[in-house]
C-alpha cells in the first residue's frame, strides 16, 4: 500500500484569492496610529518652553538641552530598536516604548529642577519615542509589503506630521488655559491608550497568519534572529562604516534633522512668539506644516516608487534651504500671507526626504536596510539635537533666531552636495554579509 502524500509545510503559505483586505493594511493602520501619537508626544517641549521659563526661570538654552537629549536618544535608540524588533518582536518593543513615554511624561508633573526635565523628557521620552522611530516604519513596510513599499513608507512617515496636526493645537490650548501640567497628563494617558491596539491587532509577520506579504508571489526568507540584537546592530554599523554611500546618506539626513525637528520643530513657536505672535497661533501654524507634510510625504512615497531617489533628495534639500533663508523676514505679530506661504511650502518638504532615503538604504544595503536606516536616523537625530541646543544658545546670546535660520539654509546647500556625490547608481548591490 502506498503511503499518503506528505502534507505541505505550514510555513509556505499559498496564494489564495480573497475579497477581504490583506491584513498588511491592518498592521499598517496600527503602525500609523502609533507613529501619529509618538509625534505628538515629542512636540510638547516646544509648546512648554515659555511656560517653563516663566515658572522656573530656566533659560531657553537649559530647556533646549532637555530637547537635545531627547533627540539624541531618539536617534541612538533607533538602530538597536530595529534589531530588537527582529529578536523579540515588534509588539513587545512598541508596547514597552509607549509605557516608557507614559512614565516619563507623567513624572514631569513632579519636577522642580531642570535636571529632572532632562531625565524625564530627555531620557525616558527620548528612549521611548526612539524605539518607534523610522526603523519601525521601515520594518513594517519591509515585512508586510512587497508592492507599494514607497507609498506605504510615505504614509507611515507622514503620520509623524499628522501627530503635530492632532496634538499641537490641543496641547497649546491646554498649556495656555490650564497649565503645562495638564498637557503632560494628556500625553501620558494617550501613550498608554495607544498601546492597546498594538496588543490586540499587531502581528509580527504575514507568515504568522498563513499569508504572503502584500503583492508578493513567494514567501521571503525569515531573517536569522539568534544572538545579541545589540551586537548585530554594532556589527552592521562596523560594516556599513566602510561604505561611502552610508556616510553620504547619514550626513545629508543629519542636516534633514537639524533643519526640521531640531530647529523648526523646537524653536518655531518661541521664535514666532518673540515677534508678538500668540503661542496658540504659532502652534496652529506648526500644525499646518503637518497638514501639508502629510500631502508632501505621501506624494514623495509615490514619487519614490517611480523616480530616481537621489534626484528627489537634491530637489527637496534645495527648496528647503531657500525657504529657510527667507523665514526671518516673514515673522509678524499676527497671521499674515507671507508666513502662511512659508508654512505651506515648508510643510510639503518637511519629511519628504524619508521615503527616498529609505529606498536608497534598501538599494545599497539589502535585507539589513531597517538597521542601517536606524543608524542613518541616529545621525538625523544627532543633527537635530545639536541644532536644537545651539539655536537655544544663539537666542540667549543674540536675542533672536536669525543666525540659526541663515545657518540652516546654508546646511541645506551642503546636503545638496552630499546627495550629488551619491551618483546615479541604479544597479547598486547590497554590501553586507548575510546574518
Amino acid at each position: 500500500m502506498n503511503e499518503a502524500p506528505a502534507t505541505a509545510p505550514v510555513d509556505a503559505p499559498s496564494v489564495v484569492k480573497s475579497r477581504r483586505p490583506h491584513y498588511a493594511w491592518v498592521v499598517a493602520g496600527v503602525t500609523l496610529l502609533v507613529l501619529l501619537g509618538s509625534a505628538g508626544f515629542r512636540s510638547t517641549p516646544g509648546l512648554m518652553m515659555d511656560a517653563l521659563h516663566s515658572e522656573f526661570g530656566w533659560s531657553h538654552g537649559t530647556i533646549s538641552a532637555a530637547v537635545s537629549v531627547n533627540l539624541t536618544l531618539y536617534g541612538l535608540t533607533a538602530p538597536f530598536a530595529a534589531a530588537l524588533m527582529d529578536r523579540f518582536g515588534v509588539r513587545l518593543i512598541v508596547v514597552s516604548a509607549l509605557l516608557t513615554i507614559s512614565t516619563g511624561a507623567g513624572l514631569t508633573m513632579l519636577m522642580t529642577q531642570s535636571w529632572q526635565l532632562v531625565l524625564c523628557w530627555g531620557v525616558l521620552v527620548g528612549l521611548g519615542s526612539g524605539s518607534m522611530a523610522g526603523a519601525f516604519a521601515t520594518t513594517v513596510s519591509g515585512r508586510w509589503f512587497a508592492a507599494r513599499q514607497g507609498l506605504v513608507t510615505g504614509v507611515l512617515t507622514a503620520a509623524g506630521a499628522a501627530g503635530n496636526l492632532v496634538f499641537m493645537p490641543l496641547l497649546a490650548w491646554l498649556v495656555e488655559e490650564h497649565g503645562w501640567r495638564t498637557a503632560v497628563v494628556v500625553v501620558s494617558v494617550s501613550a498608554t491608550v495607544v498601546a492597546l491596539p498594538v496588543l490586540l491587532l499587531m502581528r509580527e509577520r504575514p507568515a504568522d497568519l498563513g499569508l504572503l506579504p502584500y503583492g508578493a508571489t513567494e514567501q521571503p526568507p525569515a531573517p536569522v534572529t539568534d544572538g545579541s540584537a545589540i551586537l548585530r546592530s554594532l556589527r552592521i554599523l562596523r560594516e556599513v562604516s566602510r561604505s561611502r554611500a552610508f556616510w553620504l546618506l547619514a550626513g545629508s539626513f543629519a542636516i534633514c534633522g537639524a533643519t526640521t525637528a531640531g530647529l523648526v520643530g523646537t524653536h518655531f513657536i518661541p521664535a514666532a512668539h518673540d515677534h508678538g505672535m500668540p503661542v496658540t497661533t504659532a502652534a496652529s501654524l506648526l500644525a499646518l506644516v503637518g497638514v501639508f507634510d502629510v500631502v508632501g510625504t505621501i506624494a514623495s512615497g509615490w514619487f519614490t516608487d517611480r523616480f530616481d531617489s537621489r534626484s528627489l533628495l537634491i530637489t527637496y534639500y534645495a527648496l528647503r534651504g531657500l525657504s529657510l533663508l527667507f523665514l526671518p523676514q516673514l515673522f509678524a505679530g499676527s497671521l499674515e500671507p507671507p508666513i502662511l506661504a512659508f508654512v505651506i511650502f515648508y510643510g510639503l518638504d518637511w519629511v519628504a526626504t524619508v521615503p527616498p532615503t529609505i529606498a536608497l538604504c534598501r538599494r545599497h544595503f539589502g535585507a539589513d536596510a531597517p538597521v542601517v536606516f536606524g543608524w542613518v536616523l541616529a545621525c538625523h537625530q544627532l543633527g537635530a539635537a545639536a541644532v536644537a541646543g545651539l539655536a537655544g544658545l544663539s537666542r540667549d546670546r543674540f536675542g533672536d533666531y536669525d543666525l540659526a535660520w541663515y545657518g540652516a539654509g546654508a546646511l541645506c546647500a551642503v546636503a545638496v552636495l552630499l546627495c550629488l556625490a551619491l551618483g546615479r547608481d541604479t544597479s547598486a548591490r547590497p554590501v553586507l554579509a548575510a546574518d
